[in-house]
């Protein structure tokens, strides 16, 4: 199984909270979250109102970070925003963190992406690995 790639990234919240402010977090969200995503986004801001702008800072955060180091990984292959699809972990199932590629159109070998999310304070990092079977 050869790996393809390696992306990183690491986000300094702030700059997204500037963002965020300018642009609107459902703005933002609806451009950046793939379907999945969106909806898990909707039930987020439902359950704990947009003012809680730290969680929704996280959410949003987490998944800039990981689709830019799935970006890196999956180079040459060039996702889109949407095509590509993080769920976190799930205390309930004990499922680890996953991160799924679904190309609209057929690009290449990125069969399987393997994702490390860390985040402390105003700082999110994350790391994919892309690999094919």
């Amino acid at each position: 199984m050869p790996i393809l790639g390696i992306g990183v990234d690491i986000l300094h919240l702030p700059r997204l909270i500037s963002l965020l402010s300018r642009r609107g977090s459902k703005a933002f969200a609806t451009k950046i979250l793939s379907s999945q995503e969106l909806r898990t986004f909707q039930l987020l801001a439902e359950q704990h109102g947009e003012d809680d702008i730290g969680r929704i800072t996280q959410f949003l955060g987490v998944r800039w970070a990981v689709k830019e180091a799935a970006y890196k990984a999956l180079y040459p292959i060039r996702p889109t925003w949407k095509e590509v699809t993080y769920s976190s972990f799930n205390e309930a199932t004990g499922v680890k963190p996953t991160l799924v590629y679904r190309p609209v159109h057929d690009v290449g070998p990125a069969n399987k992406l393997h994702v490390s999310v860390s985040h402390d304070g105003d700082y999110v990092y994350a790391q994919v690995i892309a690999e094919s079977t």
